[in-house]
């Protein structure tokens, strides 16, 4: 059995490099959340030179539009969104200091590029799951962007929240080893 790496956001650079393709982690500490349209008018506010309403540098964002959640709850169900529908947006986001990130699936050659250039890494965690990772999110609250409701930037405290290194920052691809 492989052994779980336990990290602490915010993630730093040498934080980053130590994780491989592969790697079994355990989050805990502060993961902000963000979807699609999230994600756009990030990039919108970057595009047109204003403040953006959170600071990227260290972060890691997980792609999930959590459902409401059942009282004594922090929040609902929470899995994770197919992560190439951030890919237009996700270079412009780590060149802005963002570490990381967390969703399921593939992500394309740009966002690729840009985990090696700038020291990110990208995390899966398991689809149809979202009442277990629940589970280890302890504290939720709105930060930006409440218009958007479930796509609202969350600020998420979570402890031990289990993910995979899909990619790393050294080219290393979970998807592309021969044991998978």
């Amino acid at each position: 059995m492989a052994e779980i790496k336990n990290i602490t956001t915010p993630l730093s650079v040498s934080d980053v490099c130590e994780l491989r393709a592969g790697d079994e982690v355990a989050i805990s500490g502060v993961l902000l959340t963000g979807r699609d349209q999230a994600h756009k008018r990030l990039c919108d506010l970057i595009d047109a030179g204003k403040e953006l309403p959170v600071d990227l540098k260290g972060q890691v964002i997980y792609f999930v539009g959590p459902s409401p959640a059942r009282e004594g709850r922090a929040i609902g169900s929470a899995g994770p969104t197919t992560s190439s529908r951030m890919d237009a947006f996700s270079p412009v986001l780590i060149e802005r200091g963002l570490k990381g990130m967390i969703g399921k699936g593939y992500r394309g050659e740009n966002v690729r590029l840009a985990l090696k250039d700038h020291r990110a890494v990208h995390f899966a965690a398991v689809g149809g799951a979202g009442a277990l990772l629940s589970k280890h999110i302890v504290k939720s609250s709105i930060i930006a962007f409440e218009d958007l409701a479930t796509e609202a930037i969350r600020r998420l405290e979570v402890v031990d929240f289990p993910v995979i290194v899909a990619y790393d920052c050294h080219g290393g691809s979970v998807y592309e080893m021969n044991n998978v």
